[in-house]
């Protein structure tokens, strides 16, 4: 049975990391070795909480790109308004000099 691509948003908060844990099952690999299990989630926060959403393997590099997307127009955002703030103090400090 193949799997459907799911209609992934272009553009997502967050950050696609790897998460490592062990199991807890007594007889597992995971529980005398470094070995642990990996599983690809979409980290994000909501309401000052940090959640993980597990991803199917398919969808990892959609989501990463569209984290990506997001991430990129953060960026462009602060540099605009950082460049806002400075003029506002230029013309503020410009004021005060008369």
């Amino acid at each position: 049975m193949a799997t459907q691509s799911l209609p992934i948003p272009k553009m997502l908060r967050g950050s696609v990391v790897t998460n490592r844990r062990r199991c807890g099952k007594p007889t597992c690999h995971c529980v005398t070795g470094d070995s642990w299990h990996e599983t690809t989630v979409l980290s994000y926060a909501e309401a000052g909480r940090t959640h993980f959403l597990s991803l199917p393997e398919t969808e990892v590099a959609v989501v990463r790109a569209a984290t990506e997307h997001y991430h990129q127009a953060r960026a462009k955002l602060d540099a605009q308004a950082g460049a806002g703030l400075a003029e506002l103090v230029a013309l503020l400090g410009q004021r005060g000099r008369r």
